[in-house]
């Protein structure tokens, strides 16, 4: 018999203690301010809504926490890997032009060296072994009017 008066007393404690916390809550000027809107009042008049409406904003708040969470990580990762992405092909990029300007420097150097070797060659070559054209060329060159009389 003596747990349901003490029970009871403990029942008694717990009913001031929310009366005072309601009252604490109603006197809020913050509080006063959101009842005095009409969606306030719609949900003053239906208590039992507004219980259902605040237990599912408490427990609703974990859940979107870590979806903005998720979000917000997903989205830093994605900016991360697009930046180390963008540089790694910048790299690959770099390098093929790289490797093609000096291929084509060296194409160039070898083609002129090929070029010059064959303007020194065949001048010189014609001179050995076909003196006669090189000879008819300077004597028509010197002498251009000799020919036409």
């Amino acid at each position: 018999m003596q747990r349901n008066g003490s029970n009871s007393s403990l029942t008694q404690q717990l009913g001031e203690r929310w009366l005072t916390l309601m009252n604490r809550l109603q006197e809020d000027p913050k509080i006063a301010q959101v009842i005095s809107t009409k969606v306030g009042q719609y949900l003053r008049s239906r208590p039992f809504l507004a219980l259902a409406l605040l237990l599912f904003s408490a427990m609703a708040a974990l859940p979107v926490g870590v979806f903005l969470l998720f979000a917000l990580i997903t989205i830093v990762m994605s900016v991360v890997g697009f930046v180390f992405f963008e540089v790694f092909l910048l790299f690959i990029g770099g390098m093929t032009l790289l490797s093609v300007l000096s291929g084509i420097a060296l194409f160039s150097l070898v083609v002129s060296v090929i070029v010059t070797g064959v303007f020194v060659t065949i001048p010189n070559l014609l001179k050995r072994y076909y003196p006669h054209v090189t000879k008819r060329k300077k004597s028509e060159e010197e002498a251009p009017g000799l020919k036409q009389q």
